[in-house]
């Protein structure tokens, strides 16, 4: 069994954590499901003992049921934020999440067979140029893939205390 490198104390909550972005003829990759009313980033926890290279791989294809490589680390994430649903729900949460740029495949089919809290996620390509009319996390990936560089970006962001 392998354990995500995270923990909960208190009323807080820690995750390593690596994504994804996958771009196919211009648009990104999301998931979904019926719990939440927002799209995610595809990507998860990284294991004890594992790199955050090798758990983006293996979270991609987890999610998608498709072999995707990486083409290069792009974005180091640090996430302060409060969650009002779900199993984090009045958790003071902290993520550092590393996300990859993955080697676009050409198409848009995928094979996903992907569960996250007992529900079936669904994956949805969102056109970049409408990201801004949906909910979806990471907040900063509009702006980012508006504005792309092949410099390895730092954010922080606190989403903390802010309404939802």
């Amino acid at each position: 069994m392998q354990f995500d490198c995270g923990f909960a104390k208190d009323k807080n909550w820690f995750r390593y954590r690596a994504a994804a972005i996958i771009i196919e003829n211009e648009c990104v990759l999301f998931a979904g499901n019926s719990k939440e009313d927002y799209l995610y980033s595809i990507g998860g926890g990284v294991h004890m003992g594992e790199t955050s290279r090798e758990a983006v791989i293996r979270e991609v294809y987890e999610e998608t049921g498709v072999h995707y490589e990486v083409d290069r680390l792009a974005v180091i994430h640090e996430n302060f934020f409060n969650e009002n649903t779900g199993s984090l729900r009045g958790l003071d949460c902290h993520e550092i999440a590393f996300y990859y740029v993955m080697k676009p495949r050409g198409t848009i089919v995928l094979n996903s067979n992907s569960y996250t809290q007992g529900v079936r996620e669904e994956m949805h390509w969102v056109p970049i140029k409408d990201l801004g009319k949906y909910k979806a996390f990471p907040v900063f990936l509009k702006n980012y893939l508006m504005n792309p560089t092949n410099s390895i970006v730092h954010i922080v962001t606190d989403e903390r205390n802010m309404e939802q």
